[in-house]
């Protein structure tokens, strides 16, 4: 219940909203508002020499460690330059297991899923708070306004190690504009919208092409119930693994899959899988370092007619990529097509020879004898020999 006064100060003094969102908790505030995102135990134990962090999305950006009375403020534990003096925790509430934190002045950059974790407990506890900087929008009998955008959809297109195409989509009614922003609150360039029907409903699609690594968002606006919501992605460029290159190599076993991954860094996690997801036993694998980078060359058997993807990972820079191809397979048909046609080749060679010779002997023997009827050595006629020879 003492964490109870905390919360309702958070969404006083935040103009926002704090509601469950599946297993985690969803907090909302305006931009350039503070948010507290909750955290505690359930024991309500002095967590004051324990520890507690807190990270952000799937990169695992560091936004705040708290270690026996040491936190970010006051030590070098590698905290994002996002967070940098803009994150603190409630010390009065450490006797209650209040691990909670303040995020000052946020921003479009600081949405997404956070996680409360607590490294030394046995189990390890960790808590998932979801973070929306935008706006809580509510007619005068507390319902949602119809209409109003939900936070957008963003998809990574295409990606190298220079740049990566994003896409957003949005809907709405009215259809929202929509614009790129990265980190500094700069738009960016973007192409001309495309708008397209689905289902009765209205969709916007804006892309973009980014050049550097950084935290990007795309904002959605609706001027008629002064809504803005946006979602936020993150982009590593240098050193996140371009597009790998697929194909097939025949090899002393038959025919195999080949996936190549160059100039990845941090190291990948590089695997084939077959079009149900099930990951192929690694055939060969050959791992090149050069300096921070590595190349990468995985093999995989060839079984079966199938579509086959090969997935590339960095976990730690949260980057998934991969690339498919289409193979088919006949199987041990393809060995008996191949013996036929060399049993083929040798009857050609064989018969051939000697049914031109017979010819030629039958020719001989007319001219000298042009009544008899000449005959092979065995008694048999070279005529019937040599009819014999060419049916067979």
């Amino acid at each position: 219940m003492e964490l109870l006064p905390l919360v309702c100060l958070c969404l006083l003094s935040c103009s926002g909203e704090t509601s469950a969102a599946g297993d985690g908790v969803r907090v909302v505030v305006k931009e350039d508002d503070d948010a507290v995102l909750p955290c505690s135990l359930s024991t309500k134990e002095d967590i004051t020499r324990k520890a507690f962090d807190w990270r952000k999305d799937e990169r695992r950006q560091e936004v705040y460690f708290y270690n026996s009375g040491t936190h970010s403020i006051n030590s070098n534990t590698g905290q994002d330059e996002q967070f940098k003096g803009r994150v603190s925790h409630f010390q009065d509430q450490l006797k209650n297991s209040n691990a909670s934190i303040k995020i000052t002045k946020t921003k479009m950059a600081d949405s997404g899923n956070y996680s409360c974790i607590f490294p030394n407990l046995q189990p390890r506890q960790t808590f998932n708070i979801e973070l929306v900087v935008g706006q809580v929008l509510r007619d005068r009998t507390g319902e949602n306004i119809p209409g109003a955008a939900p936070r957008p959809f963003i998809a990574t297109l295409d990606q190298t190690n220079d740049w990566s195409l994003l896409q957003c989509e949005a809907h709405g009614d009215p259809l929202p504009t929509v614009e790129w922003k990265d980190s500094d609150n700069n738009t960016l360039h973007a192409e001309k919208p495309q708008i397209s029907e689905r289902g009765g409903r209205s969709y916007i699609t804006v892309k973009t092409t980014v050049t550097k690594t950084d935290n990007y968002s795309c904002v959605a606006t609706q001027e008629k119930f002064s809504h803005r919501i946006a979602a936020v992605t993150f982009v590593h460029l240098t050193g996140a693994a371009s597009k790998p290159s697929v194909t097939t190599v025949k090899s002393d076993d038959g025919t195999v899959l080949q996936c190549v991954v160059r100039g990845a860094s941090p190291k990948p996690k590089v695997e084939w899988q077959d079009s149900s997801g099930n990951i192929l036993p690694v055939k060969d694998l050959k791992v090149t370092e050069r300096g921070d980078s590595y190349d990468i060359v995985l093999q995989a058997a060839l079984t079966k007619t199938d579509t086959f993807r090969c997935v590339v990972t960095q976990e730690e820079i949260g980057h998934k990529i991969y690339a498919e191809i289409y193979l088919t397979i006949n199987g041990s048909s393809a060995g008996v097509i191949t013996g036929f046609v060399v049993l083929s080749l040798l009857l050609v060679v064989v018969a051939v020879p000697a049914v031109l010779h017979l010819k030629h002997r039958i020719k001989k023997n007319r001219k000298k004898d042009p009544g008899s009827t000449p005959n092979t050595n065995d008694g048999t006629p070279d005529d019937e020999l040599s009819a014999t020879m060419i049916k067979k």
